[in-house]
């Protein structure tokens, strides 16, 4: 803490006024006696402690080392007193002059800042997904993608004992609540350097600089839904670090936390693909003239035994997202994973793990992954 005194204006204007009345006194009192002018002696000592100037050299401390200054250049210039006590005055009119503007300037800045204090920065340029653009899977090195249940268009590898009927896949979904919350139970998976985001890992693929981790395309599908005026919520909390063990229970109390103040039924859980984390694994696809990474739902069950009660919708969201991507640019996302754990799943009506690429694929081809997705969500939920 710092104890500030803080001279009003109206105060110091009272003193100014006061100390103009006595040193006019004073100045017409000397008149009347030039000898002691003319033999240089000293003041009598009630006038230099009772005067205005000593009441403003105690109020103000500042004000006592400039006075002393002049009386040094009045014992060596010899001055009269009367020229003396006129520049002091001069120096204490200027020196409140310059305290009344400072307090201006501070009331302007005051205002300024509550004005741009709360607008939160806004991404400008930002390019947006086009349309009826040619698709291809450029994958190099690809895995065999084995999927066994199938709903038109979108693949879902079932690693659950459930066997998925057509009701159960059917995306017969509506999406009312659109406000979407992102965060990252895994803040510092990150992908292969490149030199337009070269970085120096901290792990196996993996950065404690959000910059470069999966927690920067989180950022990037949050700016590109927000193009289309929905509210987002993007969280990037380390939840991985200093350790990983832990890392969902952290992230689950993030998520609850969050979901008290701001009810949301999309709660997307953004990774990267950690696959056996080989370098050479990159699944992209080539958009248009874009190189994006291809994106994989993660859906889990109840099938592990932890309460999850609202895991079918969870699927129906996933199906209905990807079945609309599939039309539009197809590739995008590889097939569906339907696992037996929960991952924090149960906390929303349309909870999902999205895989941004792997460790083999660029930052910016993850990032560009986003435009995509971001335009895919906004057909399904603006219709």
């Amino acid at each position: 803490m710092f104890n500030v005194t803080i001279l009003k204006m109206k105060d110091i204007k009272k003193y100014v006024i006061g100390m103009l009345a006595v040193l006019i006194i004073i100045i017409t009192v000397s008149q009347y006696f030039p000898k002691i002018i003319k033999e240089k002696r000293s003041m009598p000592k009630w006038v230099t402690e009772n005067s205005m100037l000593g009441c403003l050299e105690q109020a103000v401390p500042t004000m006592a080392s400039v006075n002393e200054e002049y009386k040094k250049i009045a014992k060596e210039e010899e001055i009269t007193e009367d020229k003396f006590l006129q520049g002091i005055l001069k120096t204490q009119i200027s020196s409140m002059q310059g305290i009344e503007k400072a307090e201006i300037r501070e009331e302007v800045v005051a205002k300024e800042e509550q004005v741009t204090e709360p607008q939160p920065p806004k991404e400008e340029n930002l390019e947006l997904a086009g349309t009826g653009l040619s698709t291809e899977v450029i994958t190099n090195n690809p895995l065999k993608d084995n999927y066994n249940t199938q709903y038109g268009k979108v693949k879902i590898k079932n690693e659950t004992e459930y066997q998925l009927t057509e009701e159960m896949m059917k995306p017969d979904i509506t999406i009312e609540n659109k406000n979407i919350v992102l965060f990252h139970t895994h803040s510092c998976e990150s992908y292969t350097s490149s030199e337009a985001y070269p970085y120096t890992p901290t792990g196996n693929f993996r950065t404690t600089d959000l910059n470069f981790s999966v927690t920067k395309v989180g950022t990037e599908l949050e700016n590109q839904l927000k193009q289309y005026n929905y509210s987002v919520i993007h969280d990037t909390s380390y939840h991985d670090y200093p350790a990983y063990n832990g890392s969902y229970t952290r992230s689950l109390a993030t998520v609850e936390n969050i979901l008290k103040t701001t009810p949301s039924d999309i709660v997307i859980d953004v990774h990267r693909d950690a696959i056996g984390s080989r370098s050479d694994y990159a699944p992209t696809v080539k958009i248009g003239e874009d190189v994006a990474a291809q994106i994989m739902f993660v859906v889990g069950t109840n099938n592990g035994g932890l309460w999850h009660p609202n895991w079918n919708q969870n699927l129906k969201f996933a199906i209905k997202v990807q079945e609309k991507a599939e039309e539009m640019y197809p590739g995008l996302f590889k097939s569906i994973t339907l696992t037996k754990s929960r991952y924090n799943q149960h906390t929303a009506k349309y909870a999902n793990i999205i895989e941004v690429g792997a460790t083999g694929n660029t930052l910016e081809q993850c990032l560009t992954s986003m435009k995509y997705l971001a335009k895919v969500m906004e057909e399904v939920m603006g219709h």
